[in-house]
This record gives structure tokens, C-alpha cells and sequence, in this order.
């Protein structure tokens, strides 16, 4: 019984989610109304619930001074200082939360993504290298594009742009929504083995 009724609201709820792109109307429009404003509430304690799992887990290993504990040190005492500067100070312009996230956490942000830049490099090298076919066209295609993106590109020939612009609009757009028809038909696949029942991991 402990497992049926989790499975039955699963079910319920994603039948009625399901139905309201058909029938937008009274009753069922209305219910997929409330039922989104319930995904708001339980979307904000499962947040309560990870900031409490995550301050366990760093806390535990700051008390043990496992390997690593001044990262969890730093991290605890962001967590800690950025929730008091917002419940004190809002979270307004100009604020000390505002500040923070302006000049500590979007510069930590991009220094992370900038790092990507190398491991990006590195894949590219490595994929690159003409073994087959394949691996040469995509050679190809990468340093028509990069050439076509740059002044140098321009200098070499005028039709590198034009080249460029149809690699991008043409196969790569065609390539990109191949991806997401396939992750798109994989997250229907997904859901429908959760909402009838198939997919029980989330009861573990």
C-alpha cells in the first residue's frame, strides 16, 4: 500500500499534465493550475532539503578534518554569510547581496567556464586527429568555421565567411535538432515508464 499511492499520484498527476495540452479547459485546466503551484511548494522545500543535505555532508567532514576540509570551511561560510547578507540587507541594488553576486560569484562563474575553454582544446585535439572519415570532416568543417569567424579567414578568401555561415545554418542546425529530437523522444520515454509505473527508482 506504502508503494501504490506514491505510484497512483504519480500517475494522476502526470495524466492530468498530460491531458491539459489537449484540453486547456474547466476542469482539467484548472486542476493543472493548482497542481503547478503545489511543483512551486515542494520545489522550494526539496531546495531547503539540498542546502541541509549539503551542509551535513561539508559539516561532517570540516568536524572529522577529512582531506579537503578547508573547501568545505569555505564553503559552509559562503553559504552561511550569503544567506545573512540577503535576510538582512535584502537583496535589492546596491545591496551586500548584490554586491557579492556581482563582484565574487559572477567572476568565480566565469573563470569556471573559462576553464572549460582548455578542456574544450583538449577534446578538440584529440577528435581532431583525421583516423577515419568521419574524424576529417569534422577536421574540416572546424577550421573552415573558425577561419570563417576571424579577420585572417576574410584575407584568404572572401567565400570563407559564406562557407561558415552555411556550415552553421545548414548542417550544424540539422545536427542540433537531431539532438534534441532524440533527447526530446528520450525524455518522453522517461516519463512515460514513471507515470506508469515501470521507472520505480524514486521510491528507493
Amino acid at each position: 500500500m506504502k508503494r501504490m499511492i506514491p505510484l497512483f499520484i504519480t500517475f494522476a498527476s502526470g495524466f492530468l499534465i498530460i491531458m491539459s495540452f489537449f484540453i486547456p479547459h474547466y476542469p482539467v485546466g484548472e486542476l493543472t493550475n493548482i497542481m503547478k503551484e503545489w511543483y512551486m511548494v515542494v520545489a522550494v522545500f526539496a531546495m531547503i532539503l539540498g542546502i541541509l543535505n549539503l551542509f551535513k555532508v561539508n559539516a561532517h567532514k570540516l568536524i572529522k578534518l577529512k582531506p579537503g576540509w578547508w573547501y568545505a570551511l569555505i564553503l559552509i561560510s559562503a553559504l552561511i554569510f550569503m544567506v545573512i547578507a540577503g535576510w538582512i540587507g535584502g537583496m535589492e541594488e546596491g545591496s551586500w547581496f548584490d554586491f557579492l553576486f556581482k563582484f565574487v560569484y559572477t567572476p568565480l562563474n566565469a573563470t569556471m567556464f573559462s576553464l572549460l575553454a582548455f578542456f574544450v582544446a583538449s577534446a578538440s585535439f584529440r577528435a581532431f586527429r583525421a583516423r577515419n572519415i568521419d574524424a576529417g570532416l569534422l577536421l574540416i568543417a572546424a577550421i573552415l568555421v573558425m577561419l570563417g569567424r576571424v579577420p585572417l579567414g576574410n584575407l584568404i578568401s572572401s567565400y570563407l565567411p559564406l562557407i561558415q555561415s552555411w556550415i552553421m545554418e545548414f548542417p550544424n542546425t540539422a545536427g542540433q535538432r537531431a539532438i534534441m529530437i532524440g533527447a526530446a523522444l528520450g525524455v518522453i520515454a522517461t516519463s512515460l515508464r514513471i507515470i506508469i509505473g515501470i521507472e520505480r527508482s524514486y521510491l528507493n
